[in-house]
């Protein structure tokens, strides 16, 4: 699985190989066509914890988890996609409809624990969106243990009393480097390797925290709410390859120099290895950009939503967000000056897909790239997964991506503004008219 999840988890619980349950929920982070997408939640950790807070014992946590009736945990199920679900089909789901659904099929006794998975299934598969579905708990698990920082953490941006954003361990793989190095659940990161990360987002200090396999980080923690403060060396084991490939190409018979960037995939290493890139090409002379999307299926959205703001002025919108709970009715806008301003050219097709629509519509839709090729995927939706009492789960369709220019991305893709690529001097006179339109 070429993605990545961003686990929501009680600070005072550890994960073991097999990931403790509780009706606990967490976000994906990534976003091909047939998983699923998101962008990063509010955390679920309390703002203020006291010092009197104790992790309990493993073996309390699973005696709590064996009395879930069959019964509860369909209702469990229930409760979550009444509360969240966004239906963004043709099926007019409604919570009246839903409330007699749960009716019919809490009528009579449900013996087995397989039973009762068969019967969240039905009910999912009855919503009509190919993107909500049932997690058995060893998938489950498996998703829960995907790591994106390479030292077997993932982390999540907790707010303090006053507001201030605080970096914690949210998820930790029990015997893995970080686990084996000293740190532990719910510990606050302070800083990687000498650098304070107050005021970085999760998806940045995880990037600081990727490296070569085989090479060590230096993170400083802080053990709990109340405990020391900690240098440990943690040595990875596990990296994200660059998505990244650049070269010059002279188009226009040589004279015009293009720096043409290829973007396999959005992981943690493609904001970062994009940019290294992008500044090479400029100190070689590129006086125009071709991103290449193609075939590119996603990955990390918020790679995505970072990647697109190099190219924006500050105060674009990257991207909207919408769907029944407040988190996902949102603008995302830049903050930062454009890391270049020279013409862009995105490559896309059908096979251009979620964290890869959301560049191009950010770009195509703010008059900073002409998009030449094929009408895109068309996938736009935010899943989020929601852990059961039993350890299984159910992802759920909470959400979708719409453009700056308010058009639907999912279902619908993104059409091109040319087919083949055209003259470099069409593509400045397209740019500055879409410029004048838009600021008119």
């Amino acid at each position: 699985m070429n993605g990545y999840v961003c686990l929501k988890l009680p600070p005072t619980l550890s994960i073991p190989n097999t990931l403790l349950s509780g009706a606990l929920s967490f976000t994906l982070f990534f976003s091909f066509p047939s998983p699923l997408s998101a962008l990063q939640p509010p955390s679920l950790f309390p703002s203020s914890q006291t010092c009197a807070d104790v992790q309990p014992q493993l073996d309390t946590i699973q005696t709590a988890t064996e009395v879930v009736t069959n019964e509860g945990l369909v209702e469990e199920a229930w409760q979550i996609v009444n509360d969240s679900f966004l239906d963004t089909g043709r099926h007019r789901w409604s919570q009246d409809s839903w409330q007699l659904k749960k009716e019919t099929v809490l009528s009579t006794s449900i013996q087995t624990r397989s039973k009762a998975h068969h019967i969240i299934k039905r009910m999912l598969a009855s919503l009509g969106d190919p993107y909500t579905r049932f997690l058995t708990p060893d998938e489950f698990s498996k998703m829960a243990r995907y790591d994106m920082t390479g030292i077997g953490i993932n982390l999540t941006e907790v707010p303090d009393e006053n507001g201030d954003l605080r970096m914690k361990v949210q998820g930790i793989i029990l015997d893995g480097p970080a686990h084996s190095a000293g740190v532990r659940q719910g510990d606050e990161i302070l800083a990687v390797n000498n650098n304070e990360v107050k005021g970085k987002s999760a998806f940045e200090v995880s990037s600081l925290v990727q490296g070569p396999n085989g090479t060590s980080v230096t993170i400083q923690v802080k053990h709990g709410n109340c405990g020391p403060v900690e240098l440990i060396e943690v040595q990875r084991q596990l990296v994200a390859r660059t998505p990244v490939f650049y070269r010059l190409e002279q188009m226009d018979s040589g004279v015009t120099p293009v720096g043409y960037i290829r973007l396999k995939e959005f992981n943690a290493l493609a904001q970062k290895d994009l940019v290294i890139a992008m500044k090479r090409l400029k100190d070689m002379g590129a006086s125009y950009f071709m991103l290449d999307l193609r075939d590119n299926l996603g990955g990390l959205v918020q790679a995505g939503i970072e990647i697109a703001k190099l190219f924006l002025n500050e105060g674009d919108t990257v991207i909207y967000t919408a769907g029944r709970d407040p988190q996902f009715q949102k603008a995302i806008v830049t903050d930062t000056s454009p890391l270049i301003q020279a013409p862009v050219v995105i490559l896309v097709n059908d096979k251009t897909a979620s964290a890869s629509e959301i560049v191009a519509s950010a770009l195509h839709d703010n008059c900073s790239a002409v998009l030449v090729g094929k009408r895109t995927y068309g996938k736009g939706l935010i899943q989020s997964v929601f852990e059961l009492d039993d350890g299984s789960g159910v992802v759920i369709t909470v959400g979708k991506y719409v453009t700056p220019n308010h058009k639907d991305i999912n279902g619908n893709g993104i059409e091109p503004d040319f087919q083949k690529l055209p003259a470099w001097d069409d593509i400045s006179q397209h740019l500055k008219k879409c410029n004048i339109s838009k600021q008119g």
